[in-house]
């Protein structure tokens, strides 16, 4: 009958069910821009990443954080060449994504959620470009909460939302650090391997566990 203690699976949204760009150069390309010698400054990473992250908690709207952007460029790109990448960073789904997902809906097991690092400007996409995550039954990013994995606020928030405790939820999620803090919240989580068949390893382990 299933691996009765897990009463909701949660996902990660980019390398997990959606492809994304791995780097800047990755998203130059995808916006089908040239990459300027500026833009691999390594000085200037950790102050985009830490504009990035202010961006993801909702502390910066787009507009700012598009200026901010192009200001650790030095001229190399401007806010609106930021914004064309940043739209391109979303690749698309990854094959198989849409039918885990509906196996898992019409098994009807378990209940299913996203809990995803991102930013208003992309999550407003899902129900037009990418689907499936539209599709889950309870869905939550981190500029709406106002934390970031692996933050352990997020996930406490998370729980509050849908209603189950911590060792009834099963994650997944690509990065390392957000599993380790996930792991700690109490919850089930799985890392995966976003260079791979994504669709296929989260397929083995709810299997695994009997969820179809």
């Amino acid at each position: 009958m299933g691996d009765r203690s897990i009463e909701l699976v949660c996902f990660d949204w980019g390398g997990v069910i959606l492809r994304i760009c791995r780097g800047f150069a990755e998203g130059v390309a995808a916006a089908g821009l040239d990459l300027r010698p500026e833009a691999d400054d390594a000085d200037m990473y950790h102050v985009r990443r830490e504009a990035s992250m202010r961006y993801q908690v909702g502390a910066i709207d787009e507009g700012a954080f598009f200026a901010e952007v192009a200001a650790t460029m030095r001229g190399a790109y401007s806010p609106d060449e930021i914004a064309l990448v940043h739209d391109a960073w979303l690749l698309g789904e990854y094959p198989g994504a849409d039918a885990l997902v509906r196996d898992l809906h019409d098994a009807g097991r378990v209940q299913t959620g996203m809990l995803s690092n991102t930013n208003a400007r992309h999550w407003a996409r899902r129900e037009r470009d990418f689907p499936t995550a539209s599709t889950l039954h309870h869905q939550h990013a981190s500029h709406e909460i106002g934390h970031a994995k692996p933050d352990g606020r997020i996930y406490e928030a998370f729980v509050r939302e849908v209603g189950v405790a911590p060792a009834s939820i099963l994650f997944f999620d690509d990065l390392e650090e957000n599993i380790e803090a996930a792991r700690a919240a109490g919850w089930n989580a799985v890392r995966i391997d976003h260079e791979g068949d994504t669709a296929a390893q989260m397929r083995a382990e709810l299997e695994r566990r009997d969820l179809f």
